[in-house]
């Protein structure tokens, strides 16, 4: 099989880093609100559902987001990348239904798209490294 490109291989890791490393910001801001107050986000239709405060739902999301943003870093980049694009996803339809945000909520669905990208590499790459694995042997 050929050597992955390094084109490739550069993006790969442009995309890792930043879908790992924004969810962990974010998921800790979650608990500081200093790049902004997070509850706005939240649509009168998720606070009517969750049993719990705006905030704490809040706090609740921050935990998933920091996960999914080590998943992303660890040596499960393709799940990783398949639950933050998934998680982006929710978070669009979230701000859909707040009747405003649509600016963020398409933002959202680009970085989800992007985040798909991430995992469809990450299965190219994981199948070059088993190639090359097997042709050591």
């Amino acid at each position: 099989m050929a050597v992955f490109d390094q084109r490739l291989n550069l993006s790969w890791w442009a995309l890792r880093i930043g879908l790992g490393v924004g969810p962990i910001v974010t998921g800790i801001d979650k608990y500081f609100n200093k790049l902004t107050d997070w509850t706005m986000y939240l649509s009168p239709l998720a606070t009517n559902l969750v049993p719990v405060s705006a905030a704490t739902f809040m706090h609740i999301v921050g935990v998933v987001e920091i996960i999914a943003g080590l998943v992303v870093l660890s040596r499960w980049t393709k799940l990783g990348s398949q639950i933050v694009a998934l998680w982006l996803l929710g978070i669009a339809v979230n701000l859909l239904t707040t009747g405003m945000f649509y600016d963020l909520a398409m933002r959202d669905v680009e970085i989800a798209i992007a985040a798909f990208v991430l995992s469809q590499l990450s299965a190219v790459r994981g199948q070059h490294s088993l190639a090359t694995a097997s042709q050591r042997q």
